[in-house]
């Protein structure tokens, strides 16, 4: 087992555990809306733990509640890829292919427009 795919069964376990424990079963859509709302509620978080406030004191980034938020994020990541039937080789193949396209737009070289650098913005 590769460690993807450990960290979606953990996370399966974890969800399993919560959707007993605290008694919750919601429909495929209100999953989805739930995982979202808590990825934005982690991401938040995570802005949190940064000095983007311009009106506030800068102060030192606290790298271990950071890496701890950004964890969180990812929980709630793989729990939605999990509800919706994203597998961790699903996952890993759509990552490769996206990630060959984004190159190539960066390149200049996909066929989506607004990529090529010979191109001015408007």
């Amino acid at each position: 087992m590769d460690r993807l795919e450990k960290i979606f069964e953990l996370q399966k376990k974890l969800d399993t555990k919560i959707i007993q424990e605290r008694n919750v079963n919601f429909d495929l859509d209100t999953w989805i809306q739930k995982e979202i709302l808590a990825i934005i509620s982690e991401l938040a978080e995570v802005l949190d733990e940064t000095n983007f406030k311009w009106w506030k004191n800068s102060m030192e980034i606290d790298n271990q509640a950071l890496k701890e938020e950004i964890i969180d994020v990812f929980h709630f990541f793989i729990s939605l890829c999990i509800k919706v039937g994203i597998s961790p080789q699903d996952l890993y193949e759509a990552y490769i292919h996206k990630n060959k396209e984004n190159l190539f737009r960066q390149d200049g070289l996909s066929n989506k427009a607004g990529y090529s650098l010979k191109e001015t913005a408007k």
